[in-house]
């Protein structure tokens, strides 16, 4: 092999022709194989490009330079997508098809190089150099011939484990004694990767060249050695079913050599990737299993197979296994905690308390804690903040209003349209299997002829059973016992007592006018000031501003009214800054009407003095505690009881005691005997359009009567709460907390409680008792001197009658 004396050939001389390759040849890119010297094969060119390239090397001197495609997936490879080193084809024959392709027959001349690209518009041309491989010597020596004795072996094995054996093989390989040709002879035929088979190709020593074949043949007789193994014991012991499996298999192996993918297999593959994925207990993993065996014997468009489709996607996207991990840093999740909410004490030492012993116990099971406190006090927003300080999902679903038990434990699969319940669908959403679970409004669920929701989530709530869920639609156990679950409730006086007993209750009161004030600063108005467009710089509102707000515009346990209010503020000013005018918008007590207009809360008695026969009582609403005032008046008539203002059974009783304890000591407070023969005594409580009901008022009415009946004023700043009996005992009431903030909104500065409200004092805020004057007493005896204004007790009648 040599060159002329002309540039632009290359000799090439061996033994049969003699070749003249030009140094500069059309290119054609091959997707899926790689040519070796000697190998004659047919190709069918289908790209433009190529069949540009084929037709100009015929159109010559039917010479083609072939490399190989680095990716054989790229439909319009550039120069940096095809290997440098490649093979000289000569064009033996060419036959034009009629869809447009050319299927030629081509034969590998000789090894070259890639030096440059003279052409890349349209098609591709380079320039090439030859690359010329050591000569074998005349007499190989034992070690090269020991080697091409083994290659030759492997491959009459290789072919025998293949059933592809015959005699002419065997000939064809003996009549081969130079080793990069016998190399290039089994390469060729060999199936390689297009990797292995261009790192052959790119061996230029015909001996190295040779070795690799024969690592390569090593390997490839041991894998078909172990695939006949693998064939043989499968035979043996193969079953219908599993030849059934074998020949579905084979079958899809088939479609996808000839691209031709069947869906249906698709799909099962993809359930049992998914299935395998999912991490299910091993009851679903068997269930599972058994749906897609039936997803497969079925048609796939009939309905029975949309159901079990639907059944399985459920079965996968389930987080059996997945779950976020904890932050358990305390003091950072009491950073969190605060920064999110101001106060509620109680409720943040009960999260870090759970903290702790996850961090001690991490197999703890999830607490079931119900916030029950008014609308508004953050209850739903503190559920979100428990959420990111232990790094969880969240998930809230809304129980209000709910009336069917498939709501929760899901529709059996039966039925057209069924779905598992709130529970695993709010699973589903989070990703999850331990997020912060928050069920609002549980107190409003109800019941009718399709069951009662709140007997379905007695099992999710219970962690003594929640650790096998079991859900009507997946008929299969789910472990809920890492979900933390929190309810909201306003009262829980409607929430059914067995589902009560499973849950911790912790009671979120309502804020006093300086925690209001402190969360409108610190949270309140910087959020509306954002969501309005503003900045902190345009609008400042006074603390005495935040005051009037509380008192004149809002009349609530929370906060919700009071951030419409500065929400309302807020967009006032950022139409002036809208209109032109530059601010900064200064908020104060006194300009505060041209912002909100009047005064939407007055109170309902606003009492100058103290008066004869009104009492300032103390109610608890589900909104927070309120003032609440008692008038009596004594009339002519003969001695009946008249009551209005919409009361209760049990407030019409309470009156009737105080009635019969006023008569039953009429001498002790210095009042005729006979007074009752000749008066009616008339009972009212305002406002007349609001139902009220509750033995806590009974002291308030009886002071109201003893009131009216000595003619002495009860101090309006005075305010009383307790039931009373006919023997004068002041017996203890609920909600003292809320009641006593409900006093400071009412200008009140005593409290008359019962004794046995002593414990709950401890539970006040130190800012609430500062303004508070308790008082605790056991009988009415001692609640007289204390809320009566003037000397009391009075003079007893027999005295005055003595004088």
């Amino acid at each position: 092999m040599g060159t002329t004396d002309r540039d632009d050939l290359i000799s090439l001389v061996d033994e049969e022709e003699n070749f003249k390759i030009p140094t500069t040849l059309p290119l054609m890119p091959v997707r899926d194989v790689v040519i070796f010297t000697d190998m004659l094969l047919p190709l069918f060119v289908g790209r433009e490009k190529s069949v540009k390239s084929v037709e100009a090397a015929v159109g010559k001197d039917a010479f083609l330079f072939l490399a190989t495609q680095k990716d054989p997936n790229i439909e319009n490879p550039s120069a940096e997508d095809v290997y440098e080193i490649g093979t000289v084809g000569k064009v033996l024959r060419m036959l034009k098809l009629p869809d447009g392709r050319v299927k030629a027959l081509i034969q590998g001349v000789a090894k070259a190089r890639i030096t440059n690209y003279v052409r890349k518009k349209g098609w591709f041309r380079v320039k090439i150099e030859l690359i010329v491989e050591p000569p074998a010597a005349e007499e190989p020596d034992v070690q090269v011939e020991a080697l091409m004795r083994n290659v030759r072996e492997y491959s009459e094995k290789i072919l025998s484990l293949r059933g592809e054996y015959t005699g002419d093989i065997t000939a064809i390989l003996e009549s081969i004694e130079d080793p990069g040709k016998l190399a290039d002879l089994v390469a060729s035929n060999l199936r390689l990767k297009l990797e292995e088979a261009q790192q052959v190709l790119e061996i230029f020593n015909p001996v190295h060249r040779l070795k690799k074949v024969n690592d390569m043949l090593s390997r490839e007789v041991e894998l078909s050695t172990m695939q006949a193994k693998i064939q043989s014991d499968v035979r043996d012991e193969i079953s219908k079913n599993q030849r059934d499996y074998f020949l579905r298999e084979q079958v899809r192996a088939i479609h996808k050599e000839l691209g031709e993918f069947d869906d249906k297999v698709q799909e099962l593959e993809d359930y049992k990737k998914k299935i395998k994925r999912a991490k299910m207990t091993k009851e679903a993993a068997k269930e599972a299993s058994k749906q897609l065996k039936r997803l497969e014997q079925m048609h796939p468009e009939s309905a029975e197979a949309t159901i079990i489709r639907t059944y399985l996607d459920w079965l996968v996207e389930l987080p059996w296994s997945k779950s976020t991990k904890d932050h358990l840093d305390i003091k950072n999740a009491k950073t969190i905690l605060d920064r999110d909410h101001y106060g509620l004490d109680k409720i943040k030492d009960r999260i870090l308390e759970y903290l702790s012993v996850r961090k001690l116990n991490p197999k703890m099971k999830g607490p079931i804690l119900c916030f029950a406190g008014p609308p508004g006090v953050g209850k739903t927003s503190l559920g979100k903040a428990i959420a990111a300080s232990l790094n969880r999902k969240f998930i809230r679903i809304s129980l209000g209003g709910i009336r069917d038990e498939a709501e929760i434990r899901g529709h059996r699969r039966t039925y057209i349209g069924s779905m598992p319940g709130r529970i695993l669908q709010g699973l589903k959403q989070c990703g999850s299997n331990n997020p912060i679970f928050m069920m609002d409004e549980i107190d409003k669920l109800g019941s009718d002829f399709r069951g009662d929701p709140s007997a379905a989530l007695l099992e999710a709530l219970d962690p003594e059973q929640n650790n096998e869920f079991s859900d009507n639609y997946l008929n299969l156990a789910f472990d809920l016992s890492k979900v933390m679950f929190i309810l909201t409730a306003n009262y829980t006086d409607t929430i059914p007592s067995a589902l009560y007993d499973r849950m911790e209750v912790i009671y979120l009161p309502g804020y006093t006018e300086e925690e209001k004030r402190i969360i409108a600063e610190k949270h309140l108005i910087p959020r509306q000031v954002k969501e309005n467009g503003l900045k902190p710089k345009h609008v400042a509102i006074s603390s005495n501003a935040l005051d009037a707000i509380i008192r004149n515009y809002t009349s609530e346990a929370g906060l919700r009214n009071l951030e419409r209010e500065i929400g309302s503020i807020c967009r006032k000013t950022a139409r002036k800054i809208a209109e032109g005018q530059k601010g900064p918008f200064a908020v104060t007590k006194n300009n505060l009407r041209k912002y909100l207009g009047v005064a939407k809360f007055i109170p309902e008695m606003d009492q100058e003095e103290s008066q004869v026969g009104l009492a300032t009582g103390l109610a608890w609403t589900y909104v927070g505690g309120e003032v609440l005032y008692v008038e009596v008046s004594l009339i002519g008539g003969k001695g009946e009881l008249i009551i209005t203002g919409q009361l209760g059974e049990i407030m019409q009783e309470s009156a009737r005691a105080a009635l019969s304890y006023a008569r039953a000591n009429l001498s002790t407070f210095g009042i005729e005997d006979n007074v009752f023969e000749s008066h009616d005594i008339h009972i009212h409580v305002p406002a007349g359009a609001i139902p009220k009901d509750g033995p806590s008022a009974g002291v308030a009415m009886a002071v109201a009567l003893i009131s009216v009946l000595t003619d002495t004023p009860v101090s309006k700043y005075a305010a009383m709460t307790g039931e009373i009996t006919l023997r004068g005992r002041v017996l203890p009431i609920g909600g003292l907390k809320e009641k006593a903030m409900g006093a400071i909104r009412g200008g009140v500065k005593t409290i008359v409680i019962p004794e046995k409200n002593r414990k709950d004092l401890e539970e006040i805020p130190a800012n609430i008792k500062r303004k508070l004057k308790f008082v605790i007493v056991n009988n009415m005896d001692e609640v007289l001197p204390h809320v009566m204004e003037g000397d009391w007790p009075p003079v007893p009648a027999a005295e005055k009658d003595g004088e």
